[in-house]
């Protein structure tokens, strides 16, 4: 078997039996997604990015490089590796110099000054004894 055809699917709601529309192969580790992924509302970013994420999360973990350009522009980072949120949508990454870093992703309809939180993602290392 070829590794090609051992690519994995990451499931996003164990419940839903839903997965994600991006596959990831072995070759591909620090990837956010393997082909680029353009999230077109509210519910498509609730219902993907968090898995998304969580790859963004792990990935500052042990590069620091793409810390570094997360902190300073998140969407932009995003976009350089393939992942596209709506215009209406931003990001914050907060606490970036904790062991508790933590993205959450807005909302704000037109010129508004009003955001709506849509999706919050922690990083949390839990040790069990």
């Amino acid at each position: 078997m070829s590794s090609q055809s051992k690519s994995k699917e990451l499931i996003v709601s164990t419940k839903a039996k839903e997965k994600l529309p991006v596959k990831y192969n072995e070759s591909s580790v620090l990837d956010l997604v393997d082909d680029e992924i353009f999230l077109e509302n509210r519910n498509e970013v609730k219902k993907y990015l968090p898995e998304i994420l969580g790859r963004v999360l792990a990935r500052i973990w042990i590069d620091e490089n793409f810390k570094d350009k997360f902190k300073t522009d998140p969407l932009r980072t995003l976009s350089d590796n393939g992942v596209f949120l709506p215009d209406e949508m931003f990001l914050e990454f907060q606490k970036p110099d904790t062991k508790r870093p933590k993205i959450v992703v807005y909302e704000r309809k037109g010129k508004s000054n009003f955001k709506v939180r849509v999706v919050q993602l922690q990083l949390i290392m839990m040790a069990g004894r």
